[in-house]
């Protein structure tokens, strides 16, 4: 469930996405991602996650230093009420502005538009600094316009439990959920007609979640109260084995509100303003 410019490996990931009403910014969604990251390059690496938002900046990225196990323990909420869910092969911001600021591990490219991003790797460490990808770089500027773009570049050699992104964001349209789930960890382009390996957790949050199909997180960490103003009380989910299409997953927003988390679906085609009701 990611993107690398070279090769690499990915494991242990988790994607959360949760629908929030918060008390300064309104309705916002916030974006939880983590997995253990080995590069495989002999050189630095990176990942790509694109996001159907609106006016992004450095500060959506949350600092969770001091609560590296709020998706793990997420996980745990929903491990004894949820069995695994195999498919089978066949299943299916404004133009201009680039933040570069340091997450955990990562060395982020924050850009409204990924073709800006070739221009300022000269600014990213030269430990951490990845070739710039013209055709990978061109799949996202064709398949996703619009869509802001973060580049986390890393340079580990060894696999090392990150501690997890959390970004908030105004999405495109708040009617649906919509989670970066791209798979492709050779540096290449993604085949959205391909089948993938999948193992990972897809967990989603709304405090519009009914009880009956909902699990209450009990955090280890003492969450810090910028983080818990972003986080939903109420989570559900599934872990995703087996082959499924390439592509991201989308839910409609009021199957949220139903506690219908099974009309989940991975798209090869994204989901743009337009084509949504």
């Amino acid at each position: 469930m990611c993107v690398s410019t070279a090769p690499a490996q990915f494991t242990g990931t988790t994607l959360f996405l949760g629908k929030k009403q918060h008390p300064v910014h309104g309705s916002v969604f916030l974006l939880g991602y983590q997995n253990t990251a080995q590069n495989l390059s002999t050189g630095p690496n990176a990942m790509l996650l694109h996001f159907p938002a609106v006016g992004m900046t450095q500060n959506s990225f949350l600092d969770t230093r001091n609560c590296r196990h709020v998706l793990k323990d997420m996980v745990a909420a929903l491990t004894p009420r949820e069995r695994d869910i195999s498919f089978g092969s066949t299943r299916g911001i404004g133009k201009g502005l680039v933040e570069i600021f340091d997450v955990d591990i990562y060395t982020v490219i924050l850009a409204t538009d990924v073709s800006l991003i070739p221009s300022v790797l000269p600014l990213i460490p030269a430990r951490k600094r990845i070739a710039v990808n013209r055709p990978l770089f061109a799949f996202y500027a064709e398949r996703f316009p619009g869509y802001a773009v973060a580049l986390c570049c890393f340079d580990n050699k060894e696999a090392l439990d990150a501690a997890p992104l959390l970004i908030w964001y105004k999405p495109m349209n708040p009617d649906f959920f919509l989670l970066p789930a791209l798979d492709c960890h050779t540096g290449g382009v993604p085949d959205l007609n391909e089948d993938v390996e999948v193992d990972h957790w897809v967990i989603l949050g709304s405090d519009e979640l009914p009880a009956w199909a909902s699990a209450a997180p009990q955090y280890r960490d003492t969450i810090p109260a910028e983080v818990a103003a972003f986080l939903p009380q109420c989570i559900s989910g599934q872990h995703f084995s087996g082959k499924m299409r390439n592509g991201d997953f989308t839910l409609p927003a009021r199957a949220m509100r139903d506690g219908n988390l099974a009309r989940i679906e991975r798209v090869g085609s994204p989901i743009h303003r337009a084509a949504l009701p």
